[in-house]
């Protein structure tokens, strides 16, 4: 039931354009758009399992015979490893065939084909979850990528494209505390600009394609009024920081360059309306303090 509802949860993703914060191995999206799996799906998601059993495809190239063979490998029987790690029967009673030097490449068969399809029933579990969303059989006619980043959207928050889609309310796009914050939002790791993208509008991810997004970005302008100290000015280097709470915007003052949290507090955000609030402060960009 859980893969069914998550089926559903992908399913309303793509049809709503709000995209989810899932990862998810390729081979997974691979199998949902009904694309064959291949040793190289494999290879992607344990290259390690791999190498080990092309190692006893080969064995004989290190000089190991009949006689030595199960001195060097440590399986007597049709187990092999699942994707969990656990040790499990590779076919329908594995656990009573035994594995020997003559044997080994149907072992080796058997165990790809097991890591290949040992999760068909979940995937078409999640299958038909999206189908009570939206048409299952077309998904045969996109690529993995495709379907991932319509479920997902893009894993970069990209700076341009939040300047494409941003709206100023009482504020002008030039005005220089607003060209900080797109400066120092540059100067973010990914990881931080999808802190800020949470705070601002409680998602991770933004949709692949910039058209589908339907509910604008937007900064407003706050006035909030004190005469804590003369002369305060908002330092560029002591700015917006994402970490799981909100942004810090810090005031100086310029006589003492202690920080004054109360001159100019936090910004705040509506997550519903995707909305950034930044505060500001009388004088605070006088031509005397800036220079």
């Amino acid at each position: 039931m859980q893969f069914k509802f998550l089926g559903i949860l992908m399913g309303v993703a793509i049809r709503t354009k709000k995209p989810l914060d899932l990862h998810l191995a390729p081979l997974v999206w691979k199998q949902l758009c009904c694309v064959p799996l291949t040793l190289e799906d494999l290879e992607e998601v344990d290259l390690l399992y791999v190498q080990t059993l092309n190692s006893i495809l080969h064995i004989e190239d290190s000089g190991i015979t009949e006689e030595s063979f199960h001195e060097m490998i440590p399986l007597d029987s049709f187990v092999g490893q699942s994707a969990d790690g656990k040790m499990v029967p590779i076919i329908p009673g594995g656990n009573s065939i035994p594995l020997t030097f003559s044997n080994r490449k149907e072992y080796v068969e058997r165990a790809i084909e097991y890591r290949l399809h040992e999760m068909d029933r979940q995937v078409a579990a999640v299958r038909e979850g999206m189908s009570w969303i939206v048409p299952v059989p077309l998904l045969s006619l996109l690529t993995a990528k495709q379907l991932e980043q319509m479920v997902c959207g893009m894993p970069e928050i990209s700076v341009e494209v939040l300047k494409k889609v941003v709206r100023y309310r009482e504020v002008d796009e030039q005005h220089q505390l607003v060209q900080w914050f797109w400066h120092t939002l540059e100067e973010f790791s990914n990881e931080e600009r999808v802190l800020f993208m949470r705070f601002v509008s409680g998602r991770s991810r933004l949709p692949a394609n910039t058209a589908d997004i339907s509910q604008r970005f937007q900064i407003m302008k706050v006035d909030r009024v004190s005469n804590v100290c003369e002369h305060v000015f908002l330092g560029e280097g002591a700015v917006l920081r994402a970490a799981g709470r909100a942004l810090a915007s810090w005031s100086v003052c310029r006589k003492t360059g202690r920080p004054v949290d109360s001159v100019s507090p936090s910004p705040t955000a509506s997550s519903c309306h995707k909305l950034l609030a930044l505060y500001f402060v009388d004088r605070v960009f006088a031509n005397n303090v800036l220079k």
